[in-house]
Order: C-alpha cells, then structure tokens, then sequence
C-alpha cells in the first residue's frame, strides 16, 4: 500500500475500533505477554493491515498491546506505527508522550549513566516550566543547550544532537542526518520522539522504561485526536480549556476527602505524582542540607513502580541510595522503620521512607500509634547532634477515604505526604490521574513537589480533570459498597475453604475506617518438599484465576485493577505489580480486587465448584 492507502486504513480502524481501546486504564493480562509488549500487537495489526482487514471483529481480537494505559495502549501503538512506516522506521523508533518534557529527560538520563555528551537544540521556544539549572543541579544531567532558525542549520557534535519542535502538527518529522533525536512538541497533546538511526537503537528500551516508571505515554484521547488529524493531513484545532473550573471542582473534592487545608496537587498518573514527591524532596534535601546523603526507604515487595522508580532515581544522583524496609508477611512495619531511621540518624542522612498502608498485597494495617511515635521519635546523630527527622511518603491507594493528615487525625503532626493513584477509586478506572496531599508541618514541601510536577510536566491532563471531578464526589460511597461485597466474599470463603489463608483487614479495623475492597488468598497446598508445596499453589491460583475468567467473562478478569465501577479482578502479585521486585521478594498468591457492582452470588458459586474440584 502507498501512504494514502495505508491512511485511508488507518481511518477506517479509527472508525471501527473497540470502544476498550480509548476507555481501558489497564488491559487484561491473560491476553498479554509482557516481553512481547507492544511488538506482538503490532505484529498482528500489521496482518490485518497487508489483509485489507479494518473490521472491528478482528481488532477486537489483537493481543493486549501494554498492561497498563499509562506506558501504552493501542491507539498510541498505531500512532507510533503509522509515523514509522510513513520514515521507513521500525516502529519502536517512535513513542509518544504525554508530556513535552520527559522525553527530553529520557535522553538525558541515559547519557548521564553513558557518561555521553548531549546537546538541545530547538527552534522557536522551548516551554517555559524548562528549567536548565535544576536539570543541572538536582538530576545531575549535562547538556548543552542552542537556538537556531533552522533544523539545517545543526552541525555534527561529539554525542547526542536532541532537536526540538514544538508545532500543530505534532506526528510531521523532516528528517536530517546530524539529529539523533527529534521531539516534536505540543502543549494540548504531548510529545513524539523519533529515534534516528540504527546507532540510537540502545536508547530505545531505556526510554520505553522512563515511560513506563515516570510519566505515561501520550493519553488515548490526545492520540485519537492526533490520528484523525493525521488521516486528514490537517493541523490541530486548538479547544478552548475548561481545565480551571474542573480543576477547582476536583481540589475541592480532595480537601473534603482527605480533611486537609492544604491545596492537594494533580498529576498524570500515581507514578508521576510519586516523580514529582521524590524529586522535589531530593531538591529540598539539596537546598536545607547540603552535602548530606539522601535515604530513600521502600519496601522491597512493594508495587514494583515504587521499588523500581526509587532505584532508579539512586542510580543518577550520587548522594541518594535506597534502603529495604521489611513491612509484610510477618515484618512488622513499626518496628522495621524504627531499625532503619536509627540507622539514618547515625549517619546524619536524610530520610524519606515510602509505604503503603494497608500493605499491597497482604493487605496489613500498622498499629498507628506506634507508628506515629516512631516517625516522631527524636533521634541523635554519632556526634550527639539532633538527626534530621523523616518524611513519610504514604501510599494510601488501597484506602484514600482514611484520614491520616487533618489537624486532628493520627500523623498530623509527622511530616507526611499522601498520594494515590488516579486509576483506582478516584477515577473508576476511567483516567489514570493521581494526586497528593500534605499535613500542615509538610506544607513548605509542597512548592518543590509541585516544581517538579510542572518541569516534568505531568501534571493531570484537561481530560483527566474532568473525569476526576465527575468521578470523585463519590468515591466514598463506591468505597463502601466495595468493601461490603468484599466482606460477604471474603467471609464466603472462610467457611467454604477454611484451609485457605485470606489476607484482608479485620472488623475492628474496618470499624476504624480501613474498608479496601481487596484482599489476598494464600490456597492450601500439597506436597513432600517444599518446592512441591509452592508449584502446587502457583498451578492452584491459575486454576482458580482461570476457572473465574472463563465462567463469568463479562466481570472476572485476569487483571490488576482496584477501585473500578464493575466486576472483579484478579492477578499474581509476583507476574503484575511486583514485576521488577527481586524474586525473593515477589507474592506468589492471588489477589483479588471486588467493585461495588458485581454479580456476588455467581462468583461464590463458581468458587464453590472450584473447592469441590480440588477436595
């Protein structure tokens, strides 16, 4: 096909494609091969495409192309596709971003660990939020920067040549050879960055993976809006905003959740939301205590975009460096941060900790008194001089009805910052936008953390402003109708399958306000050894998983939502979340998240005829 045909395609899949591929936030594992991201959709699509084959049956029926929308999703595949084919390019040498700025920052990263030189190049300007000094001074990257009239006018350089554009017609590249990499820019949609020649391939994967852990690709609305215009040949019309009015709904929303004062921050996603609190705390360490080092504490089984984002953060910045806090599975969390920040203090560091209360996945709630007493205990450095006092980074997805932050509430006075992750409750599932919230003794943080939101620029989309501010009124209520399916299910299970470890919280601790609507099931198992007794359970949760996806296809997925308006999911901690976490540390259990809006009758029933499979 020539191009006109290949765009004449590509409008027709526009108009016949599933409604899944613009609404989805995170895609069905069962039907997704994680080493085969992106490469088996496409492989696929482009079956169709040599076939003349734009039905919406057979689109319908193309693998998952990523886990989750944030780090790709069809739409933006095909958008990558469509450009490559237009430069002869293989399709990986183009990925869309949401923001205009991370691409840039991709580059950027991996020349600092290359120990490679890069210049910037642009025309016209660049966004204002671009902020030379601090991609200097905190990140640590090294970069010329030069204006020019004209792309001609760039003459070869000893590293990497980064050119930027920022124009309507955001998928149009005119290719010249001494760019590595062009970055086309538009402040309503994103960003694409087109990799240029084979030398550049090695930069390819490092900058999916800065996708994948610090912002999200470029969101499926944006991408439909850029296809159409790209089908037509014609430039984007620029809408005017009504980000302000529902801006001003969802922050009022988030005040009356939380029991804050402080004006929450929205960001494009719960990873990008955590980028900007990591990164503005890194510069508030710089700013109040020079020449210290900085201790990021995670949990080594937590959410792997946690563990994985930390880590890569201590690769870049020499002063950083990650400690494990053991808070799981029989760790008790209390005690584990009051060993580490003895620890910190002694060496006079600076310590941010990161946690997720309840626990994911073993669903585990601290004793917060304790906990409040240990993050408030004054601790004294091996010189006898008072050690700086931590900031507690709190992961409070699982519940974000809790209040922990207002005047009154358990850790108002711990220097703490809450966050949550948009896909969940707050949205339904609808957009991935997250956001975070401070107690009054962390209110001086917050101007860095929203800083770096802004010089990354992820910071929640109109879009997704506007499905928060649909979609957050009432989150609560869906919370509590959530909880209650999944007390019936969990107390169902107990007494059908009493062998069975559940991992969920207690009444008292409901009554205390900790009602998530997930929990854990460790099965029985089998076996001489203990290796036997753990292959055996691995089989028995797929069987499980599998026997529930195939009965009631229409609410159980094999996925890893939480917090969506309908059905039920599941997954394996250790296969989804916990993708990058070291294998010792990965949950081999299943993890089931219930909706407020679910068939519970038939999901007992098809769990009874599980247990009466394996008895």
């Amino acid at each position: 096909m020539q191009d006109h045909n290949m765009l004449t395609y590509i409008k027709d899949v526009l108009e016949n494609m599933p409604s899944d591929w613009l609404n989805l936030t995170t895609h069905r594992l069962n039907i997704y091969d994680e080493k085969l991201a992106k490469t088996q959709f496409l492989e696929q699509f482009e079956i169709l495409y040599t076939n003349h084959n734009s039905q919406s049956s057979s689109l319908h029926e193309l693998p998952t192309a990523f886990d989750y929308i944030r780090l790709g999703h069809p739409l933006s595949c095909v958008l990558e596709w469509v450009i490559a084919k237009t430069h002869h390019l293989k399709a990986e040498h183009v990925i869309s971003f949401s923001s205009m700025t991370i691409p840039i920052l991709a580059v950027l990263r991996k020349n600092l660990l290359d120990n490679k030189n890069t210049q910037i190049v642009y025309t016209g300007e660049l966004p204002d939020f671009f902020n030379t000094e601090i991609l200097q001074h905190v990140y640590g990257y090294t970069f010329d920067i030069k204006h020019v009239e004209d792309a001609s006018a760039i003459s070869e350089f000893d590293g990497s040549t980064v050119f930027i554009s920022q124009q309507d017609d955001i998928y149009n590249f005119d290719l010249i050879p001494n760019v590595d990499f062009f970055i086309n820019i538009n402040a309503q949609l994103g960003s694409i960055l087109l990799i240029n020649g084979e030398q550049n391939e090695g930069y390819i994967s490092e900058i999916q993976h800065v996708r994948r852990r610090e912002t999200i690709a470029m969101t499926p609305a944006n991408t439909l809006v850029t296809l159409k215009h790209l089908v037509e040949q014609s430039s984007i019309n620029h809408k005017t905003s009504t980000i302000e009015t529902n801006k001003t709904q969802v922050l009022a929303s988030i005040k009356e959740i939380t029991s804050t004062g402080i004006e929450a921050l929205v960001a494009s996603s719960g990873l990008s939301m955590q980028y900007a609190i990591m990164m503005g705390l890194i510069h508030d360490a710089f700013e109040k205590h020079k020449g210290k080092s900085i201790k990021i504490v995670v949990p080594p089984n937590c959410y792997g975009g946690t563990n994985d984002q930390a880590r890569r953060i201590a690769a870049c910045i020499d002063t950083v460096e990650v400690m494990d806090l053991p808070v799981d599975g029989g760790k008790d969390m209390v005690q584990s941060i009051d060993i580490v920040l003895d620890k910190i203090a002694e060496e006079d560091a600076v310590p941010y900790i990161i946690a997720e209360i309840p626990t994911n996945p073993r669903v585990e709630v601290p004793d917060l008194i304790k906990l409040k007493d240990v993050l408030s205990k004054e601790r004294k450095t091996r010189d006898g001089e008072t050690a700086i006092d931590p900031v507690f980074i709190l992961d409070q997805t699982f519940c974000p009805n809790v209040h922990f932050l207002g005047e009154d509430n358990i850790l108002s006075t711990v220097r703490t910052i809450a966050y949550v992750s948009g896909s969940k409750f707050p949205s339904g599932g609808q957009c991935t936008a997250g956001y975070c919230v401070a107690n009054k003794k962390s209110e001086a943080l917050m101007d860095n953390i929203k800083l770096h939101l802004r010089l990354c620029d992820n910071e929640a989309t109109d879009l997704q402003m506007e499905i928060l501010a649909k979609q957050l009124p009432s989150m609560n209520q869906r919370i509590h109708d959530a909880y209650k399916n999944t007390r019936e299910f969990v107390t169902f299970i107990n007494a059908t399958l009493p062998e069975a470890n559940i991992n969920f919280v207690s009444e008292d601790l409901a009554e205390q306000g900790f009602t998530p609507s997930v929990f854990s099931l460790d099965l029985p198992t089998k076996g001489n050894t203990e290796e036997e007794k753990e292959s055996y359970k691995r089989a028995l949760n797929l069987k499980l998983i599998n026997l529930m996806i195939n009965k009631i296809p229409n609410e159980s997925k094999y996925c890893v939502s939480y917090g969506q308006l309908k059905g039920c999911y599941w997954t394996i901690p250790a296969t989804s979340t916990q993708g990058t976490t070291k294998e010792g540390d990965k949950d081999y259990i299943a993890r089931v998240a219930i909706s407020p809006d679910m068939d519970l009758e038939r999901h007992k029933n098809v769990f009874l005829d599980f247990v009466e499979s394996i008895s």
